[in-house]
C-alpha cells in the first residue's frame, strides 16, 4: 500500500497543500494518518479520492456539494464527466487511478476508449506521456512498485506494438532506419512510439529493441545498410560518458545520420559531432523525416 506526503498529494492532483488542508479540517475530505512522530501520511485510497476531488472541482461542482458525496457517487460522477467532457487531464486521472488499484481491464479498457476516441498519436502524446510524467513522481518516491511499473509498461507496450503492426510496412526501396537503445538500456516505450512515427512516414524500419550490443548494431548497419539510427537514451552509464560515446556513433557509422533523444541528453552541453542530432519528442522526430 502507498504512504503519501501531502506534498506528493499536491504534485499528484494539482491541488495545493494548504488547499487540502483546509478541505481536510471544512469537509473531511479526506482523513490522514500519523505516524509516532505525528507526521501526516496518506494511503492509496485517501490519494484516488483527492484525485477524483480535484476533478470534480476543477469542472464547476462545488466542494460543499462533493463533500457529501459517497465513494460511490463521487466516482461515478469521474466517470459521467470523463465521458462528456475532452479535457485530457481527466483521462490522465483516471489512468493513474487504475494504475494504483492494478485494474487490467479498467485500464484497458480507458487506454482503448481513448484510442478510439482521439487516435493512437494523440492518445500516446498528450494522454500516455504525460501520465508516465505521474508515475515517475510515484516512482522516485517509492510509492509503486517495480511490479506495478511493468504492468503499465507492458499494457502500453502492448498497444503500441498492435499499432506498428496495423501499419503497412513500407517498399523494400524505401529509405531505411534502424531503431535500438543500446547496453543496459531497457526503457522501450519512447523509442516504440517512434517506430510507429517512423514507419508511419513511410520508411522501411528494423527495430532492434533494448539492451543492444555495440557490436550487433554494428552487424546490422553493415548489412541493411540503413539512412537513419534512431536511439533514446534514458539511463546513464557507468562505463562510457555522453560525449564520448557520441563521439563513438559519429565515427562508427560516418554515412549515417544519428537522431539521438532521451532523459540523459535534456542538460548536455558538450560537444555534438556533425551526423548527431538531438531531439525532444516525436513531433521534432517527424519534422526530421
Amino acid at each position: 500500500m502507498g504512504s503519501y506526503s501531502i506534498k506528493e498529494l499536491e504534485q499528484l492532483s494539482g491541488i495545493k497543500a494548504h488547499t487540502i488542508r483546509i478541505w481536510e479540517k471544512r469537509h473531511r475530505i479526506i482523513e490522514p494518518a500519523r505516524t509516532d512522530t505525528n507526521i501526516r501520511y496518506y494511503s492509496d485510497a485517501e490519494l484516488k479520492k483527492i484525485i477524483s476531488v480535484s476533478l470534480l472541482n476543477n469542472n464547476g461542482i462545488k466542494i460543499s456539494k462533493i463533500a457529501d458525496m459517497s465513494n460511490d457517487d463521487l466516482y461515478k460522477k469521474v466517470l459521467e464527466i470523463s465521458e462528456l467532457k475532452s479535457d485530457l487531464s481527466i483521462h490522465i486521472d483516471q489512468l493513474v487511478m487504475a494504475m494504483i488499484d492494478m485494474e487490467e481491464e479498467q485500464f484497458e479498457k480507458i487506454l482503448s476508449n481513448l484510442i478510439l476516441r482521439y487516435g493512437f498519436e494523440k492518445t500516446i502524446t498528450e494522454i500516455t506521456y504525460p501520465f508516465l510524467e505521474k508515475i515517475g513522481v510515484l516512482w522516485q518516491t517509492q510509492n509503486i512498485s517495480p511490479a506495478q511499473e511493468h504492468f503499465i509498461s507492458n499494457l502500453i507496450r502492448q498497444k503500441m506494438i498492435v499499432a506498428i503492426d496495423g501499419l503497412a510496412i513500407p517498399p523494400h526501396e524505401s529509405k531505411r532506419v534502424v531503431l535500438y537503445l543500446r547496453e543496459k538500456e531497457l526503457h522501450e516505450i519512447g523509442l516504440l512510439f517512434y517506430h510507429y512515427v517512423v514507419r508511419k512516414n513511410g520508411y522501411r524500419t528494423y527495430y532492434l529493441g533494448q539492451n543492444v550490443p555495440h557490436e550487433d548494431l554494428f552487424q546490422v548497419v553493415q548489412q541493411h545498410k540503413p539512412e537513419i539510427l534512431i536511439t533514446s537514451i534514458t539511463s546513464g552509464s557507468e562505463l562510457i560518458t555522453m560525449e564520448a560515446y557520441l563521439s563513438k556513433l559519429s565515427a562508427d557509422f560516418p554515412q549515417n545520420k544519428l537522431f539521438i533523444s532521451g532523459m540523459q541528453l535534456a542538460n548536455y552541453t558538450g560537444p555534438i559531432p556533425e551526423n548527431v542530432i538531438l531531439f525532444k519528442n516525436a513531433l521534432a522526430l517527424k519534422d526530421l523525416l
